[in-house]
């Protein structure tokens, strides 16, 4: 295999393994855990936290 098509291999690998991180996170319920640290910040930040 040439340079060009280990590369392609590559980052598709690392395309379909984010892909499936992304995923597995939405499912387990991580997007609302995320939303809810980032809401404390920003209110602690502007200080109302």
């Amino acid at each position: 295999m040439d340079n060009d098509k280990v590369r392609n291999l590559i980052r598709i690998a690392f395309l379909a393994l984010g892909i499936g991180m992304i995923v597995y996170g939405a499912t387990h319920g991580e997007a609302a855990i995320v939303l809810r640290k980032a809401v404390k910040v920003c209110l602690e930040c502007i200080g109302l936290g």
